[in-house]
């Protein structure tokens, strides 16, 4: 169950009002980096953990706690677009280029929505729920959570550069304030279930005797070209040489060499309605045709 308030989390207010700015907000709604994919992606690990209750309490805190951050978003859109024109007629009128672009107005502001947010992002592409990260696996979803906060943070610190209105800076600091508690939210929960040495290699459940003891640790250079160095370079860094990072292996630098064999597949199966050519050996079969022909 979910409750609401009528009053937002943090103020919104905006001195004046910027249609085109009301268009770079819908990325931090509607984008990959925005609050609706971490608001999901929260609320869906949270609605599928499994194990100690205090990680599910935890993302559904904080899930919930996006949802406001949408709503945030959502009134500075709508702020933005007040005084915005609804007739793309009179723009149009007023100047042939800036009607063509509507000034980095989304005209779908005024085509679809009726000067409100949408959920979309700021090329207007309707948001992907493909985005959103619920393994099951509780370290690797804190690791795609750290992600996804950090790339929301340097949304907001970008969509912060871009605007001089005080009201939007001062909105757009509390959301990136947030996102620096989260991304340490997410560390800490690491750093509780062992940190790099306990939660690695994830899942920390499958045996690691299983896995094949020559490449778990090695780094396989596929530079086929050394003549600037590469190798010494690769060998000397931190990913080449010496203990791995989660205390169970030595790094190694290898060159790539193929171990397999050469594909060899059967011919097309008939019900899968390949060209004749493919199914009678291509070449060979024009010259059974030939032969076929003379005989």
């Amino acid at each position: 169950m979910f409750y609401h308030d009528s009053k937002l989390q943090y103020k919104v207010r905006v001195e004046k009002p910027n249609p085109a700015f009301a268009n770079m907000l819908q990325q931090a709604i509607g984008g990959i980096e925005g609050e609706i994919r971490v608001c999901l992606q929260y609320l869906f690990q949270a609605w599928g953990s499994r194990g100690p209750q205090k990680y599910r309490d935890m993302l559904m805190e904080t899930g919930t706690e996006e949802i406001a951050h949408i709503e945030m978003l959502a009134t500075a859109v709508a702020l933005n677009l007040e005084g915005a024109p609804v007739s793309l007629q009179e723009e149009m009128a007023k100047d042939k280029v800036i009607g063509a672009v509507m000034g980095g107005m989304n005209p779908r502001h005024v085509l679809s929505s009726g000067l409100a947010a949408m959920a979309v992002d700021s090329n207007g592409v309707p948001f992907n729920g493909s985005w959103v990260v619920g393994s099951g696996n509780l370290a690797a979803d804190m690791y795609a959570n750290v992600m996804a906060e950090s790339t929301g943070r340097l949304l907001a610190t970008r969509l912060w550069e871009a605007t001089d209105d005080p009201g939007m800076k001062d909105m757009l600091a509390f959301l990136i304030a947030r996102d620096t508690m989260h991304q340490n939210q997410w560390l800490a929960v690491l750093e509780e279930l062992g940190g790099l040495n306990g939660v690695h290699p994830i899942p920390n459940s499958f045996p690691q005797a299983e896995e094949n003891q020559e490449f778990n640790y090695a780094f396989v250079s596929t530079k086929i070209n050394d003549e600037d160095g590469a190798a010494e370079r690769m060998k000397s860094s931190r990913w080449g040489t010496g203990q791995s990072m989660d205390g169970k292996g030595e790094f190694k630098v290898v060159p790539a060499m193929p171990k397999g064999q050469k594909p060899e597949l059967a011919p097309p199966d008939p019900r899968g309605h390949a060209q004749k050519e493919q199914m009678t050996g291509g070449a060979s079969g024009l010259v059974d045709k030939v032969k076929e022909k003379l005989t």
